[in-house]
């Protein structure tokens, strides 16, 4: 009976050397979230197999992508989600000494040819690449000689590829004292490094200690808050919740928004009133307070909303979006939204604004004033406002409703 043939990878063609040229980094981006799909695939029928396809890419990466333009950042952060998802898969891999020693060769020689660093999370995680406390306390004997000499050197410069392998390894090993001795030496205290420090002591049950090691860690160009997730993170295991809000938890929130920082922060700690993480959230940023308004909107605080919409610049096409979502529901806080984005529009705000965006905030503000039965009122004051100056921004307004109001205003009489 002959013996079924291994799976024959697809990726390896498209990351042969020099396969992509300076412009090529949409690409190459494509390319490795196809490659890594493929892996995945792999994996769960042959979690070794996988394992060894995510080598084999990691080998390729460097070769593969040396000449692309690399500036916009688009291909180093595909480069790490890429690592992200395919590290875990090293990790588990259910292989034998044999062949994750075989792993570890290759992996250290590719790092050592990566001109970019491209695979400095494989260095980070080393330890845990090793496979065992054993295998990593023979990697951290074979790398401390090294990393020792490098941070004793009086002479500026002298640096070391493996310093983080050697970190992680003597974490995976238990050796948390020579750990904690070993980073001592370094002259210019980076979190980079220091953070297998806080490692080793909460593995000491340390807590508190690691708590100030981590804000011994700061200094110029240091990343501030990711120091503070560390520290909130610790805090929040010892159940010491509050303490860990008050030093930490604001300052700790990330997000692509002003709305994902406030869900952030929610999530850690579902037993805060939102209004009142909201409140500190916005003590936060004085003079922006508008580009909370829809967090408040959110979480339907709605006079807030309009508090914060009229406090400070606040986008016109995101109150207008606002006004015509609950023009049934809430027709105050519509007509709100509405007459607050074409002051902003009057003063000058907004990306990219036409015409078009002017005559739908006055529409929203309309049909909001129609449903509460004062189109009068409302009229008089969108009048006063696009008449208040004869600033740029202004003119434009009006002459975006100039013609329009007049039909607009008799179309909702007669009706």
């Amino acid at each position: 009976m002959s013996k079924p043939e291994k799976y024959k990878w697809t990726f390896p063609a498209r990351f042969r050397t020099g396969a992509y040229s300076w412009k090529a980094s949409r690409l190459a981006c494509q390319r490795l979230r196809e490659a890594v799909s493929e892996i995945k695939k792999v994996t769960k029928k042959d979690p070794v197999f996988g394992a060894e396809g995510a080598i084999r890419l990691m080998e390729k990466l460097w070769p593969a992508l040396e000449h692309v333009d690399s500036s916009s950042g688009a291909l180093g952060s595909a480069v790490n989600k890429a690592l992200d998802a395919l590290i875990p898969i090293i990790i588990k891999a259910p292989a034998d000494d044999k062949t994750r020693n075989q792993w570890l060769d290759r992996l250290w020689q590719a790092m050592a040819d990566d001109g970019v660093d491209y695979l400095s999370p494989v260095g980070d995680r080393w330890g845990e690449i090793c496979g065992s406390a054993e295998v990593a306390r023979r990697w951290a004997d074979d790398l401390v000689p090294t990393l020792r000499s490098c941070w004793s050197d009086p002479n500026p410069g002298a640096w070391f590829h493996g310093a983080t392998a050697c970190l992680s390894c003597l974490l995976v090993a238990g050796r948390y004292q020579e750990l904690l001795e070993l980073l001592e030496l370094e002259r210019h205290p980076m979190w980079h490094y220091r953070r297998y420090g806080v490692e080793a002591l909460l593995a000491m049950g340390k807590k508190a200690e690691a708590v100030q090691y981590a804000e011994a860690s700061r200094g110029l160009n240091q990343p501030d808050s990711v120091i503070d997730q560390a520290c909130e993170e610790i805090l929040i295991s010892s159940g010491l919740h509050e303490e860990a809000y008050r030093r930490y938890g604001l300052s700790a929130a990330v997000g692509n928004s002003y709305i994902a920082r406030f869900r952030a922060v929610a999530k850690r700690y579902p037993g805060k009133d939102k209004s009142q993480i909201l409140a500190d959230l916005i003590a936060t940023t004085p003079g922006e307070e508008g580009k909370w308004f829809a967090t408040a909107k959110e979480i339907k605080l709605f006079e807030l909303a309009l508090e914060l919409a009229n406090c400070s610049p606040c986008d016109p096409k995101t109150l207008t979006r606002a006004a015509r979502d609950y023009l049934d529901t809430e027709p105050d806080f519509a007509l709100g939204c509405a007459m607050a984005a074409l002051r902003w529009l009057s003063e000058g705000w907004g990306y990219e604004v036409t015409s078009a965006d002017v005559v739908e905030a006055y529409d929203r503000a309309m049909a909001a004033a129609a449903t509460l039965n004062n189109v009068d009122e409302v009229t008089d004051k969108i009048r006063q406002l696009i008449e208040s100056n004869e600033s740029a921004s202004t003119s434009f307004v009006r002459r975006s409703l100039q013609r329009y109001m007049c039909t607009r205003h008799s179309s909702i009489e007669g009706s």
